[in-house]
């Protein structure tokens, strides 16, 4: 018997809910996986990457991780990039951040957390470098708000420079970069202006 009846009855409801509504549809879905977009997002519960961009399973391929971070070492998102681009052909990666986001906040404070602020670095780099410009903001919020918006643009800008990314641009595949940021009290994504879609772009 599972520990967690809830969710597995959860899982039965949602699973008979979409066959009534699309019959065949998990049959088709088995059959292939063909999303054109790859979501880099934050590991947030409050940020199921799916149900905000309205796309149902096999629409939406999706790496998250604390703080939406690209690190050029971390072969994990390295390598579902590269699966993204270089298998399943997706057109556009979306990178997308969330304000209030706990990972930024933590940068900020600059609290002690244990080893996460190994990987919180890569934003306590982002935050040293813009500290003089984020004064001008009014409150520990809005700091918070535009180091979520920065990081976002620092992380599309990553994507950017992967060698997965590079060499899909040389071969003239088609490949947008987007950077987006989600706001968990109204539901509503925002896009940054951010868009590279060659390497002129960047």
């Amino acid at each position: 018997m599972s520990s967690l009846p809830h969710l597995i009855e959860n899982n039965r409801k949602w699973a008979a809910r979409i066959e009534r509504e699309d019959p065949g549809f998990f049959r088709k879905l088995a059959a292939q996986q063909k999303p054109e977009y790859l979501w880099i997002g934050c590991a947030d519960s409050r940020v199921p990457a799916n149900e905000i961009v309205g796309l149902l399973p096999g629409e939406l391929f999706v790496h998250r991780n604390v703080g939406n971070l690209v690190v050029h070492s971390d072969m994990n998102c390295l390598s579902v990039l590269q699966f993204a681009i270089e298998v399943l052909k997706v057109r556009h990666v979306i990178v997308c951040g969330h304000y209030g986001c706990g990972g930024v906040k933590a940068a900020v404070d600059g609290t002690p957390n244990g080893m996460i602020d190994n990987w919180l670095r890569h934003m306590t780099d982002i935050y040293r470098r813009e500290r003089e410009n984020l004064k001008s903001l009014d409150s520990p919020e809005s700091v918070v708000d535009r180091l979520c918006e920065l990081n976002v643009v620092e992380q599309a800008y990553n994507v950017t420079q992967t060698s997965v990314v590079q060499d899909a641009w040389r071969r003239a595949q088609e490949l947008n970069v987007y950077g987006w940021i989600y706001d968990i009290s109204d539901g509503l994504l925002q896009d940054l202006g951010v868009r590279f879609s060659s390497p002129a772009d960047t």
